[in-house]
Formats: structure tokens, sequence, C-alpha cells
């Protein structure tokens, strides 16, 4: 299928360290900063939560698939939630479990296991449940009959190719995080004059109108004439970034589509089709995950 995308017709559309006055004990200069060893390992994270303990509703009502926990914040705030049919008014709230706790009535069943789907999503709808102006989502292209899901990520109006759908919220925010260093693959088809060692300058990131964009792994696999398929590889994934940085290299894109997410492609699935991924392969990707 990737092959075919590439015949397509073609179409235009930091400060220096300052030593102190107080004396380094044992008479020794203190080095310049960026000349010490950094520590192996992460970094230690204060009062990092428990995972054996109580956690807050939002992060185990997003685990169990009920919703994003920006989503169930807002359904707190909105009186949707209660606890032994005491409505709740805060997200802090720290539990154990989900026993007695309802959503708009009704009791939150226990989390279904962990799924995976690989979701070719069309170019012309939304990653969204629902749009105020009428237009098509991605709900809206999914097939009867599957568990809820949550897109991980997004991909804007105009951008197809392969979207994670998920029914485990945690793994969503996890699959989501730029630090997990997940990357991300595009192929753009983009009108313009670009060279390969403007590409090759992307890896060591890019601030464009005040915004920072990471190290993008770019290179120009075909071109004709101003025509130019570029194949891209970022772990960021910032709104927009792709067509952004082209943009700002002179380039319009014509065409986007994301090809892979991890170590998932979009190989042998259709624009609209969805494919849950194997168990077992879906356990050794988890094992992976920072």
């Amino acid at each position: 299928m990737l092959d075919d995308w590439l015949s397509l017709p073609e179409q235009r559309p930091d400060l220096s360290h300052q030593p102190g006055k107080c004396p380094v004990p044992n008479n020794r200069q203190r080095p310049p900063r960026g000349s010490r060893p950094k520590p192996k390992g992460p970094r230690p994270v204060a009062n990092k939560p428990r995972e054996d303990g109580p956690q807050r509703i939002a992060k185990l009502l997003a685990r169990a698939g009920v919703a994003s926990r920006r989503e169930v914040e807002r359904m707190i705030a909105e009186g949707r939630i209660a606890i032994d049919g005491e409505t709740l008014d805060t997200p802090a709230t720290l539990l154990d479990n989900l026993n007695g706790v309802t959503v708009d009535g009704n009791p939150v069943k226990k989390p279904a296991p962990t799924k995976l789907f690989r979701f070719y999503k069309p170019k012309g709808c939304l990653t969204a449940a629902h749009d105020p102006k009428g237009r098509p989502t991605i709900y809206d292209r999914l097939p009867q009959g599957l568990p809820r899901l949550m897109p991980v990520g997004r991909l804007d109006y105009n951008t197809e190719g392969l979207l994670l759908m998920t029914n485990d919220g945690g793994l969503k925010r996890q699959l989501e995080l730029p630090a997990t260093g997940v990357e991300r693959t595009y192929r753009a088809r983009a009108f313009g004059e670009v060279s390969q060692e403007q590409l090759e300058s992307l890896a060591e990131g890019i601030t464009i109108e005040g915004v920072r964009y990471g190290s993008i792994d770019a290179n120009l696999e075909r071109s004709t004439g101003h025509n130019k398929w570029i194949q891209l590889t970022l772990a960021e994934g910032k709104n927009r970034e792709v067509r952004n940085v082209l943009g700002h290299l002179g380039l319009e894109v014509s065409r986007l589509i994301r090809t892979a997410y991890g170590p998932f492609t979009v190989e042998g699935i259709e624009p609209g089709q969805i494919r849950e991924i194997d168990r077992n392969e879906l356990f050794h990707f988890r094992r992976t995950l920072k």
C-alpha cells in the first residue's frame, strides 16, 4: 500500500556558571556547569504515587475505560460521578478501587482486559467524540460492536493513517507522553524546494514562532519536479507538528499519512478499517515502554 502512495498523481496544492563568593571546601574549584558527569538512570521523581496504593479517582476511571482523565474531571465538575450515592465534588479523591462508584447513576464495571487496535483514520474526519459544527468524526467511521475505545493522540482533520485506539486510559496516557519516547512515522507529499541537508538539520530540533519542536529524522524519499515525498520520524507529536515544520522550510503539504506508531504500522488496513493487535504482541510492547 505504501508503494502505491508514492505513485499517486502529484498535487500542488545557557548562561555560563558564575562561581559564588563563598569558598569551595578543601580549596577545590567547582567545575563549570555542564562539565560534571550526569548521573545515570532516570531522575528521581518526588512523591511519585505508588501503583499498589490509593489512586486518584480520575486515574482509576480512565484505566477502567470510562473516559480520559481530563474528561473524568469535567464529569466530576458536572456532578455526574458519585461514591455510595454521594455526589463527588473533587477529582483529588483517592480510592483503592471503584467499588460503590457510579457514573450517571450506573455502577462502574470492573476494568476489562486491555485492548489495543490499529485504525486507519480516513482524511476528512475529526479525532473527537463529536463536533459542534456537525463534521464527521472517527466514531462515525468505526464499525459497530466495538468496546468503548479512546484514541491515542490525535490526527488532524485532513491527516490520514494510523491511529491507535484503546479501552485503557492508563495505556493511552502512557503512549501519548513525550517522555515515553514512542516514535511516530509520517509520509508527507509536499510542493516546493528542499534539500536533504535542510531536512537533516531538523535532527537538532527547531523553534518556530516560539514553539520548540524536538529532534525529527527526515529523509527525502522521492522528488518529481517541485513535488516531494518526505518521510519523518518524531517522538513528540505536537499539534500540526509536521505541517508546521515543513511549512517553515517553504513546503506546502498536500497529503499527510501517519504510517507507524511505535512498532505498529498501517500495513494491511484500508481507510476506515480497524484491526485488534494481538495480546502477546501488546504484552511484549508494553514491557519496552519507559
